[in-house]
Protein backbone atom coordinates (compact mmCIF):
# COMPACT_ATOMS: atom_id res chain seq x y z
CA UNK A 1 0.00 0.00 0.00
CA UNK A 2 1.37 3.61 -0.50
CA UNK A 3 1.20 6.35 1.39
CA UNK A 4 -0.83 9.36 1.34
CA UNK A 5 -0.31 11.22 -2.00
CA UNK A 6 2.06 14.50 -2.56
CA UNK A 7 0.58 17.83 -1.49
CA UNK A 8 0.77 19.28 -4.65
CA UNK A 9 -1.58 16.36 -5.99
CA UNK A 10 -4.26 17.68 -4.36
CA UNK A 11 -3.55 21.49 -4.43
CA UNK A 12 -4.71 22.23 -8.01
CA UNK A 13 -0.87 22.13 -8.90
CA UNK A 14 -1.21 19.22 -11.04
CA UNK A 15 -2.20 20.93 -13.53
CA UNK A 16 1.05 22.57 -14.75
CA UNK A 17 1.73 18.66 -15.99
CA UNK A 18 -0.42 19.29 -19.14
CA UNK A 19 1.93 20.54 -21.92
CA UNK A 20 0.24 23.71 -23.85
CA UNK A 21 0.26 21.46 -27.18
CA UNK A 22 -1.79 18.82 -25.83
CA UNK A 23 -5.61 18.19 -26.29
CA UNK A 24 -8.10 19.97 -23.40
CA UNK A 25 -8.60 16.40 -22.94
CA UNK A 26 -9.72 13.36 -24.87
CA UNK A 27 -11.98 13.02 -27.97
CA UNK A 28 -14.99 12.12 -25.33
CA UNK A 29 -14.68 15.42 -23.30
CA UNK A 30 -14.38 17.25 -27.04
CA UNK A 31 -17.90 15.64 -28.03
CA UNK A 32 -19.23 16.97 -25.28
CA UNK A 33 -17.90 20.54 -25.35
CA UNK A 34 22.75 11.28 -14.18
CA UNK A 35 24.75 8.88 -16.37
CA UNK A 36 23.19 5.56 -17.60
CA UNK A 37 25.16 2.62 -16.57
CA UNK A 38 25.75 0.39 -19.05
CA UNK A 39 25.00 -3.59 -18.53
CA UNK A 40 27.41 -6.32 -19.74
CA UNK A 41 24.64 -7.64 -22.43
CA UNK A 42 25.88 -9.74 -25.76
CA UNK A 43 24.88 -7.46 -28.41
CA UNK A 44 22.16 -10.13 -30.66
CA UNK A 45 21.04 -9.55 -34.31
CA UNK A 46 19.47 -6.78 -34.22
CA UNK A 47 16.11 -7.17 -36.63
CA UNK A 48 16.10 -4.31 -39.40
CA UNK A 49 15.44 -1.28 -38.86
CA UNK A 50 16.24 -1.67 -35.35
CA UNK A 51 18.75 -0.11 -33.00
CA UNK A 52 19.89 -2.49 -30.07
CA UNK A 53 20.03 -0.73 -26.49
CA UNK A 54 21.82 -2.80 -24.36
CA UNK A 55 20.06 -1.43 -20.98
CA UNK A 56 21.28 -0.12 -17.37
CA UNK A 57 20.41 1.81 -14.58
CA UNK A 58 19.60 5.60 -15.35
CA UNK A 59 17.86 8.23 -13.37
CA UNK A 60 14.27 8.99 -14.88
CA UNK A 61 12.77 12.04 -14.55
CA UNK A 62 13.67 15.38 -14.30
CA UNK A 63 13.88 18.21 -11.60
CA UNK A 64 15.58 20.97 -13.16
CA UNK A 65 14.21 24.39 -13.44
CA UNK A 66 11.26 24.31 -15.95
CA UNK A 67 10.36 20.65 -15.28
CA UNK A 68 6.90 19.56 -14.25
CA UNK A 69 5.12 17.91 -11.10
CA UNK A 70 4.87 14.51 -12.76
CA UNK A 71 8.17 14.35 -13.65
CA UNK A 72 9.07 14.28 -10.00
CA UNK A 73 11.36 13.19 -8.03
CA UNK A 74 14.02 11.81 -10.00
CA UNK A 75 14.32 7.86 -9.38
CA UNK A 76 16.76 5.34 -10.28
CA UNK A 77 15.33 2.90 -12.58
CA UNK A 78 16.78 -0.03 -14.93
CA UNK A 79 15.99 -2.02 -17.81
CA UNK A 80 17.26 -4.73 -19.30
CA UNK A 81 18.56 -4.70 -23.14
CA UNK A 82 16.21 -4.29 -25.73
CA UNK A 83 15.46 -3.23 -29.86
CA UNK A 84 13.87 -0.56 -30.26
CA UNK A 85 12.70 1.27 -34.09
CA UNK A 86 15.33 3.51 -35.43
CA UNK A 87 12.11 5.99 -36.35
CA UNK A 88 8.68 6.42 -35.50
CA UNK A 89 6.32 4.25 -37.79
CA UNK A 90 5.69 6.09 -40.92
CA UNK A 91 2.61 6.36 -43.51
CA UNK A 92 4.43 3.50 -45.42
CA UNK A 93 5.16 1.10 -42.89
CA UNK A 94 1.60 1.44 -41.70
CA UNK A 95 -0.27 1.66 -44.57
CA UNK A 96 1.62 -1.93 -45.38
CA UNK A 97 -0.18 -3.08 -42.37
CA UNK A 98 -3.60 -1.59 -43.31
CA UNK A 99 -3.34 -3.08 -46.47
CA UNK A 100 -2.41 -6.71 -45.41
CA UNK A 101 -5.31 -6.62 -42.33
CA UNK A 102 -8.04 -4.54 -43.59
CA UNK A 103 -7.77 -3.18 -40.52
CA UNK A 104 -10.07 0.13 -39.19
CA UNK A 105 -8.39 2.65 -37.15
CA UNK A 106 -10.38 3.68 -33.77
CA UNK A 107 -10.93 7.30 -36.08
CA UNK A 108 -12.31 5.29 -39.32
CA UNK A 109 -15.20 4.04 -36.84
CA UNK A 110 -18.32 5.42 -35.91
CA UNK A 111 -18.49 6.82 -32.46
CA UNK A 112 -19.81 4.67 -29.62
CA UNK A 113 -21.65 6.82 -27.43
CA UNK A 114 -21.64 4.12 -24.64
CA UNK A 115 -17.89 3.63 -24.55
CA UNK A 116 -17.64 7.80 -24.88
CA UNK A 117 -19.68 8.31 -21.94
CA UNK A 118 -17.88 6.42 -19.61
CA UNK A 119 -15.12 8.76 -19.60
CA UNK A 120 -17.70 11.79 -18.61
CA UNK A 121 -19.29 13.05 -15.72
CA UNK A 122 -22.79 11.12 -14.99
CA UNK A 123 -25.46 13.27 -17.27
CA UNK A 124 -23.62 14.47 -19.40
CA UNK A 125 -26.19 14.78 -22.25
CA UNK A 126 -25.51 13.19 -25.36
CA UNK A 127 -24.19 15.55 -28.66
CA UNK A 128 -26.07 15.32 -32.12
CA UNK A 129 -26.11 12.22 -33.95
CA UNK A 130 -24.58 13.72 -36.94
CA UNK A 131 -21.23 14.74 -34.58
CA UNK A 132 -20.93 10.99 -33.45
CA UNK A 133 -18.98 10.42 -37.10
CA UNK A 134 -16.18 8.85 -37.62
CA UNK A 135 -13.57 11.41 -36.81
CA UNK A 136 -10.18 12.94 -35.02
CA UNK A 137 -8.63 15.71 -32.99
CA UNK A 138 -6.97 18.26 -35.17
CA UNK A 139 -4.26 21.63 -34.91
CA UNK A 140 -6.14 24.34 -36.39
CA UNK A 141 -4.14 27.37 -35.59
CA UNK A 142 -5.63 30.15 -34.32
CA UNK A 143 -6.14 33.74 -35.76
CA UNK A 144 -3.96 35.32 -33.64
CA UNK A 145 -2.98 34.86 -29.87
CA UNK A 146 -5.33 33.29 -27.42
CA UNK A 147 -5.43 32.64 -23.59
CA UNK A 148 -2.98 29.29 -23.76
CA UNK A 149 -5.10 27.88 -21.17
CA UNK A 150 -8.23 27.69 -23.60
CA UNK A 151 -6.44 24.36 -25.23
CA UNK A 152 -9.89 24.19 -27.28
CA UNK A 153 -9.24 27.24 -29.01
CA UNK A 154 -6.64 24.81 -31.41
CA UNK A 155 -8.24 21.49 -31.33
CA UNK A 156 -11.19 20.65 -33.02
CA UNK A 157 -13.64 17.41 -33.54
CA UNK A 158 -12.88 17.11 -37.00
CA UNK A 159 -15.36 14.46 -39.45
CA UNK A 160 -13.29 12.74 -41.82
CA UNK A 161 -10.09 13.47 -40.30
CA UNK A 162 -7.90 9.87 -39.95
CA UNK A 163 -4.28 8.54 -40.64
CA UNK A 164 -4.98 9.03 -44.21
CA UNK A 165 -6.63 12.10 -44.06
CA UNK A 166 -4.69 13.77 -41.26
CA UNK A 167 -5.67 17.58 -40.98
CA UNK A 168 -9.53 16.61 -42.26
CA UNK A 169 -11.11 14.94 -45.42
CA UNK A 170 -10.22 17.43 -48.02
CA UNK A 171 -6.36 16.84 -46.90
CA UNK A 172 -4.49 13.71 -47.92
CA UNK A 173 -0.89 12.01 -47.17
CA UNK A 174 0.14 11.64 -50.58
CA UNK A 175 4.07 12.75 -50.49
CA UNK A 176 4.72 11.98 -47.11
CA UNK A 177 5.22 8.20 -47.71
CA UNK A 178 8.40 8.82 -45.08
CA UNK A 179 6.75 10.85 -42.12
CA UNK A 180 5.00 9.82 -39.03
CA UNK A 181 2.03 8.21 -39.03
CA UNK A 182 -0.47 9.88 -36.99
CA UNK A 183 -4.34 10.39 -35.91
CA UNK A 184 -3.80 6.77 -34.83
CA UNK A 185 -4.88 6.05 -31.41
CA UNK A 186 -3.30 3.36 -28.82
CA UNK A 187 -5.15 0.67 -29.37
CA UNK A 188 -3.92 1.44 -33.45
CA UNK A 189 -0.47 1.45 -32.22
CA UNK A 190 -0.55 -1.74 -30.26
CA UNK A 191 -2.71 -3.63 -32.93
CA UNK A 192 0.47 -2.77 -35.63
CA UNK A 193 2.77 -3.68 -33.15
CA UNK A 194 0.98 -7.14 -32.54
CA UNK A 195 1.07 -7.82 -36.11
CA UNK A 196 4.73 -7.02 -36.51
CA UNK A 197 5.80 -8.82 -34.03
CA UNK A 198 6.56 -6.27 -31.30
CA UNK A 199 5.28 -4.02 -28.76
CA UNK A 200 5.07 -0.75 -27.72
CA UNK A 201 7.74 0.90 -25.19
CA UNK A 202 7.32 1.22 -21.84
CA UNK A 203 7.76 4.80 -20.27
CA UNK A 204 10.77 3.40 -18.85
CA UNK A 205 12.33 1.99 -21.71
CA UNK A 206 10.85 5.38 -24.14
CA UNK A 207 13.03 7.29 -21.39
CA UNK A 208 15.97 5.54 -21.41
CA UNK A 209 16.89 5.47 -25.25
CA UNK A 210 15.75 9.03 -25.82
CA UNK A 211 18.43 9.86 -23.54
CA UNK A 212 20.88 8.76 -26.10
CA UNK A 213 23.36 7.39 -23.35
CA UNK A 214 23.43 11.18 -21.48
CA UNK A 215 22.63 11.59 -17.95
CA UNK A 216 21.36 14.34 -16.34
CA UNK A 217 20.55 16.37 -19.55
CA UNK A 218 18.14 18.56 -20.66
CA UNK A 219 17.75 17.33 -24.08
CA UNK A 220 18.25 14.27 -25.35
CA UNK A 221 21.73 15.94 -27.31
CA UNK A 222 22.91 18.14 -24.60
CA UNK A 223 21.70 21.45 -22.06
CA UNK A 224 21.50 23.48 -25.45
CA UNK A 225 18.40 23.60 -27.45
CA UNK A 226 20.44 24.85 -30.35
CA UNK A 227 24.05 23.68 -30.25
CA UNK A 228 26.35 26.24 -32.88
CA UNK A 229 22.86 27.40 -33.88
CA UNK A 230 21.69 24.01 -35.58
CA UNK A 231 18.30 22.69 -34.86
CA UNK A 232 18.09 19.44 -33.35
CA UNK A 233 14.23 18.61 -33.83
CA UNK A 234 10.91 19.34 -35.45
CA UNK A 235 9.18 22.01 -32.85
CA UNK A 236 7.55 25.30 -33.03
CA UNK A 237 9.65 28.17 -34.50
CA UNK A 238 7.60 31.31 -33.88
CA UNK A 239 4.36 32.26 -31.45
CA UNK A 240 1.89 29.97 -30.48
CA UNK A 241 -0.71 28.86 -31.61
CA UNK A 242 -0.90 30.87 -34.44
CA UNK A 243 2.45 32.04 -36.36
CA UNK A 244 4.82 29.05 -36.94
CA UNK A 245 7.90 30.63 -38.85
CA UNK A 246 9.26 27.48 -39.79
CA UNK A 247 12.84 27.91 -39.41
CA UNK A 248 13.44 24.55 -38.96
CA UNK A 249 11.95 23.63 -42.33
CA UNK A 250 8.69 21.86 -41.20
CA UNK A 251 5.31 23.51 -40.37
CA UNK A 252 3.41 20.02 -39.34
CA UNK A 253 5.38 16.85 -39.14
CA UNK A 254 8.61 16.34 -40.77
CA UNK A 255 10.34 12.94 -42.77
CA UNK A 256 11.83 10.44 -40.54
CA UNK A 257 15.22 11.26 -40.06
CA UNK A 258 15.33 14.66 -40.69
CA UNK A 259 17.09 15.61 -37.95
CA UNK A 260 20.09 14.30 -36.06
CA UNK A 261 19.87 10.81 -34.20
CA UNK A 262 20.68 10.49 -30.34
CA UNK A 263 23.79 8.95 -28.75
CA UNK A 264 22.06 5.49 -30.00
CA UNK A 265 21.17 6.25 -33.56
CA UNK A 266 17.41 7.23 -32.66
CA UNK A 267 15.77 9.81 -34.88
CA UNK A 268 12.89 12.17 -33.53
CA UNK A 269 13.09 10.91 -29.95
CA UNK A 270 12.17 14.78 -29.02
CA UNK A 271 9.50 16.65 -31.34
CA UNK A 272 7.67 15.92 -34.53
CA UNK A 273 5.31 13.27 -33.08
CA UNK A 274 4.46 12.06 -29.45
CA UNK A 275 5.17 8.58 -28.97
CA UNK A 276 2.69 6.11 -26.95
CA UNK A 277 3.96 4.05 -24.55
CA UNK A 278 2.49 0.96 -22.81
CA UNK A 279 1.97 2.43 -19.28
CA UNK A 280 -0.83 3.41 -17.63
CA UNK A 281 -0.46 7.48 -16.30
CA UNK A 282 -0.40 8.74 -13.25
CA UNK A 283 0.98 12.16 -11.87
CA UNK A 284 2.36 10.70 -9.06
CA UNK A 285 3.54 7.76 -11.30
CA UNK A 286 7.38 8.84 -9.91
CA UNK A 287 6.20 9.36 -6.21
CA UNK A 288 4.59 5.94 -6.31
CA UNK A 289 8.59 4.64 -7.90
CA UNK A 290 10.20 6.01 -5.17
CA UNK A 291 8.02 4.54 -2.39
CA UNK A 292 8.81 1.05 -3.93
CA UNK A 293 12.24 0.40 -5.05
CA UNK A 294 11.27 -2.78 -5.94
CA UNK A 295 9.17 -2.04 -8.60
CA UNK A 296 12.44 0.10 -10.26
CA UNK A 297 13.53 -2.95 -11.90
CA UNK A 298 11.97 -3.27 -15.68
CA UNK A 299 8.79 -1.18 -14.39
CA UNK A 300 5.44 -1.64 -16.57
CA UNK A 301 3.38 1.25 -15.06
CA UNK A 302 0.93 1.60 -12.85
CA UNK A 303 -2.31 -0.65 -12.72
CA UNK A 304 -4.64 2.00 -13.79
CA UNK A 305 -4.44 5.54 -14.41
CA UNK A 306 -5.41 8.65 -12.62
CA UNK A 307 -5.73 12.11 -13.66
CA UNK A 308 -7.36 14.41 -11.27
CA UNK A 309 -8.09 16.73 -14.59
CA UNK A 310 -10.03 13.68 -15.89
CA UNK A 311 -11.00 11.36 -13.04
CA UNK A 312 -13.51 9.62 -15.16
CA UNK A 313 -10.59 9.36 -18.45
CA UNK A 314 -8.23 6.26 -18.64
CA UNK A 315 -5.26 7.52 -19.71
CA UNK A 316 -2.17 6.06 -21.23
CA UNK A 317 1.28 7.56 -21.24
CA UNK A 318 2.61 9.76 -24.36
CA UNK A 319 6.10 10.50 -24.89
CA UNK A 320 8.59 13.21 -26.45
CA UNK A 321 6.92 16.06 -27.46
CA UNK A 322 5.98 17.29 -30.98
CA UNK A 323 5.79 19.59 -33.70
CA UNK A 324 3.47 21.91 -31.79
CA UNK A 325 6.16 22.13 -29.04
CA UNK A 326 7.79 25.59 -28.30
CA UNK A 327 10.97 26.23 -25.31
CA UNK A 328 8.78 29.41 -24.03
CA UNK A 329 5.57 27.38 -22.50
CA UNK A 330 6.06 23.64 -23.19
CA UNK A 331 9.56 22.06 -24.01
CA UNK A 332 8.00 18.41 -24.15
CA UNK A 333 10.89 17.59 -26.57
CA UNK A 334 12.76 16.62 -23.28
CA UNK A 335 13.49 12.99 -22.71
CA UNK A 336 11.75 13.01 -19.16
CA UNK A 337 8.15 15.08 -20.22
CA UNK A 338 5.25 13.13 -20.46
CA UNK A 339 1.74 13.57 -20.31
CA UNK A 340 -1.34 11.41 -20.20
CA UNK A 341 -3.80 10.71 -23.10
CA UNK A 342 -6.85 8.96 -23.67
CA UNK A 343 -6.09 5.12 -25.53
CA UNK A 344 -9.21 5.84 -27.59
CA UNK A 345 -7.83 9.28 -28.77
CA UNK A 346 -5.96 10.18 -32.61
CA UNK A 347 -4.30 13.90 -32.59
CA UNK A 348 -2.26 15.32 -35.22
CA UNK A 349 1.01 15.37 -33.28
CA UNK A 350 0.63 11.65 -31.61
CA UNK A 351 2.59 8.64 -33.74
CA UNK A 352 4.19 5.87 -32.12
CA UNK A 353 7.47 3.36 -33.04
CA UNK A 354 7.67 -0.11 -31.35
CA UNK A 355 10.14 -2.03 -29.25
CA UNK A 356 11.14 -6.13 -29.09
CA UNK A 357 12.66 -8.17 -26.27
CA UNK A 358 15.37 -10.56 -26.80
CA UNK A 359 13.01 -13.05 -25.21
CA UNK A 360 9.94 -12.51 -27.11
CA UNK A 361 9.12 -14.79 -29.91
CA UNK A 362 9.92 -13.95 -32.81
CA UNK A 363 7.31 -13.52 -35.93
CA UNK A 364 6.40 -11.98 -39.38
CA UNK A 365 3.53 -9.89 -40.65
CA UNK A 366 2.24 -12.88 -42.70
CA UNK A 367 1.98 -15.15 -39.76
CA UNK A 368 -0.24 -12.38 -37.68
CA UNK A 369 -2.51 -11.28 -40.29
CA UNK A 370 -5.24 -13.30 -39.08
CA UNK A 371 -4.60 -12.33 -35.60
CA UNK A 372 -5.90 -8.62 -35.52
CA UNK A 373 -9.30 -8.94 -35.00
CA UNK A 374 -11.63 -6.75 -33.22
CA UNK A 375 -13.80 -3.85 -34.36
CA UNK A 376 -11.01 -1.88 -36.20
CA UNK A 377 -10.13 -4.81 -38.73
CA UNK A 378 -11.26 -7.93 -40.27
CA UNK A 379 -9.57 -11.38 -40.59
CA UNK A 380 -7.75 -11.61 -43.58
CA UNK A 381 -9.09 -14.93 -45.87
CA UNK A 382 -7.07 -17.32 -45.60
CA UNK A 383 -6.19 -19.56 -48.95
CA UNK A 384 -7.31 -23.00 -48.59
Amino acid sequence: MFCAAPDWQASGEEKSERSCCAAPSGRAAILAALHPVATKAEKPATPEGMVWIAGGEFSMGCELPGSKLNERPIVKVSVDGFWIDEHDVTNAEFRKFVTATGYKTTAERPVDWEEIKKQLEPGTPKPPDEVLQPGSMVFTPTKGPVDLADMGAWWAWTIGANWQHPEGPKSNIDGRDDHPVVQVSWDDAVAYAKWIGKRLPTEAEWEFAARGGLGGKRFGWGDEFKPGGKFMANTWDGEFPYKNNKEDGYERSSPVKSFPANGYGLYDMGGNVWNWCSDWYRVDTHARLKLDPSSCKNPQGPKSSYSPEHPNQPERVTKGGSFLCHVDYCESYRPAARRGTPPDTGMSHIGFRCVKSVTEKSSTPDENDSKIQGPGSKQKTQEP
